[in-house]
């Protein structure tokens, strides 16, 4: 399953993604995952939690992520969630490429059954309609 979390700055997404993770640490049988850009929420997300730092390994457009999401994937089938924070962001604000990675996550999540949630910094109806899916 692929879930986007949207909304403008400031509408409590990050808060929203964070409280999921640690929730999902508790209760799942595995591995979670959290990829950020940055390490500002290392203090916020349970230290059981997966913290990845994509500025770390110069992930910086959508076929980086997803890459980094299934090399992460291939090397631990244990994983069970994988949230993303600022998705659209990492992508380099590309909206176009963020749908072709929609896509590519949730087939990735259907065939291996595993949860990924993204937040993205847009407004709903500013998604490309392909996408708005996953909302």
């Amino acid at each position: 399953m692929l879930k986007f979390i949207v909304g403008l700055k400031g509408a409590g997404k990050t808060k929203e993604i964070v409280a999921l993770a640690n929730e999902a640490c508790e209760n799942s049988n595995g591995s979670v995952v959290f990829i950020e850009k940055g390490n500002k929420l290392m203090h916020e997300v349970n230290h059981k939690v997966r913290l990845v730092d994509t500025k770390e390994f110069d992930i910086n457009d959508a076929a980086c992520l997803y890459g980094l999401v299934a090399g992460m994937y291939a090397s631990n089938h244990d994983i069970t969630h994988i949230y993303i924070d600022s998705a659209l962001k990492i992508c380099n604000n590309d909206v176009e490429m963020l749908s072709v990675l929609a896509e590519k996550l949730n087939d990735l999540s259907e065939k291996q059954n595993i949860t990924i949630v993204a937040t993205n910094s847009i407004a709903k109806e500013d998604l490309p309609e392909a996408t708005q899916k996953y909302v």
